[in-house]
């Protein structure tokens, strides 16, 4: 008789969906994890057959999925959550959003405001998100204290913040930020110019050759409001995309987020240049800025994740509203009930993600050989029965309220809905502080 194999931890579940394969569905299946790996995937009986686990947690009405992941977000606006709410982008921006960053953000408000969002966003079954603000180096600190998953963005703006001078600075500093933690377990980066209407040529130009040269992703937003392209004709002469398009940023590290006016010229376009689109359908409908042609992307073959911008616009991190409004507004929009079935949506939540980030050989999936980035949801619940189609039920019916444990890299974040990472807390008076502070100056 062979000995069993000594592994950290085995989980065993009433249902293991892993993604990859599309819509499979495994019954009464147990994951074995060591050293943060998911080692093997197979039947509960097998399992005891061939592992010694030094923990088993069993979880008879659960579906375990992989880590959902954030393709964009901004973590630290947590503490801005509703400051300017039902107001137009540039309004929001340029005259609430932009004057408060100027007078309270620092390396304080973006370490207890990405802390704010990791709880959130562990809560929610989140293990790994896509960032972009300043002060980077709080964020990537915050997100180890939680224990996350995280692509942090080398921010770069033409102007100068209370973060850094100018093009150059902001790219020093998020290079030389890049430099000490690369290579990480948890940690990657991605270049993130604002967005066309505040970054130069110049500094595409910049980014461009840092980005060929370490082979990180470009993360922007783009083609998100029509003024945004009415602008860029009138000083440009040309649309963003295309403009990116004539600087050669549009390739398979361009992570393009919102994408939401869009010719059919550019949705070829940016299939054929193998970019990737980061949609964000909450922030979409709050800010009015229109729906986002997800069909007609899907059937070009674009590579599409699923973000949930900050919680100042949003006002929510919450991946299974966003999973859900992303299915439903594709059919609205194509007029078509069978387009973006539970299914796909579920892929673009995790498996696209981690594609876009270069992570797909990572995360993203429940398969042998990656990491051990897992999110139980329980399905006793009363809202969630009965259950006849448990992939159907996580993007329909679910929500953040019913993920019970959450796993990144093997360790536990989230266990029986408590927090082992983060102490609430003392978050929440951190929230209070800011609120304090940020209320008064108003």
């Amino acid at each position: 008789m062979n000995p069993l194999t000594e592994i950290d931890t085995l989980l065993e579940a009433r249902w293991i969906i892993p993604v990859e394969p599309a819509k499979t569905v495994l019954n009464n299946h147990a994951i074995a994890i060591d050293n943060g790996i998911i080692k093997d995937i197979l039947p509960i009986s097998e399992a005891h057959s061939q592992f010694q686990a030094r923990q088993t947690i069993i979880l008879n009405d659960h579906a375990l999925i992989p880590g959902l992941i954030n393709l964009h977000t901004h973590a630290a606006m947590s503490l801005m959550r509703g400051l300017a709410d039902d107001l137009p982008l540039m309004d929001w921006l340029n005259n609430h959003i932009w004057p408060t960053e100027a007078q309270h953000v620092n390396t304080t408000f973006v370490t207890d405001g990405t802390l704010l969002a990791c709880a959130e966003m562990i809560k929610g079954g989140i293990t790994c998100f896509n960032d972009m603000y300043f002060f980077p180096e709080a964020s990537a600190e915050a997100t180890l204290k939680a224990g996350m998953r995280a692509a942090i963005g080398m921010i770069v703006i033409d102007f100068p913040t209370v973060y850094a001078s100018d093009p150059d600075d902001y790219l020093a500093k998020g290079l030389a930020l890049r430099d000490q933690y690369h290579p990480h377990p948890l940690l990657t980066f991605c270049f993130a110019p604002h967005a066309p209407y505040t970054v130069s040529d110049k500094a595409f130009t910049s980014i461009l050759t840092y980005a060929e040269q370490i082979d990180a992703p470009i993360h922007i937003h783009i083609h998100e409001i029509e003024d945004e392209i009415n602008r860029s004709i009138e000083t440009n002469g040309i649309r963003p995309i295309e403009r990116l398009h004539q600087l050669g940023l549009l390739g398979p590290n361009l992570i393009a987020v919102h994408m939401v006016h869009l010719t059919d010229y550019e949705i070829k376009l940016i299939h054929q240049q193998g970019c990737s689109v980061a949609h964000c359908p909450s922030s979409n409908l709050k800010l009015a800025s229109g729906l986002a042609p997800i069909a007609s992307l899907l059937n070009q073959g674009v590579n599409i994740g699923i973000g949930t911008d900050s919680a100042a616009s949003n006002n929510r991190l919450d991946m299974f509203e966003e999973m859900r409004l992303t299915a439903l507004l594709a059919k609205a929009v194509s007029g078509q009930a069978n387009t973006l079935p539970a299914h796909q949506a579920l892929e673009m939540a995790t498996l696209n993600g981690a594609k876009a980030l270069g992570l797909g050989e990572t995360t993203g999936s429940l398969t042998i050989g990656k990491a051990a980035d897992i999110t139980a949801i329980d399905f006793s619940d009363l809202n969630l029965s009965p259950c006849y189609d448990p992939i159907s039920h996580l993007v329909y019916a679910a929500g953040r309220e019913q993920v019970s444990h959450v796993w990144v890299n093997g360790r536990i974040l989230l266990q029986d809905k408590k927090l082992t990472t983060l102490d609430t807390f003392e978050l929440i008076n951190r929230a209070a502080y800011w609120h304090e502070r940020i209320d008064v100056a108003k």
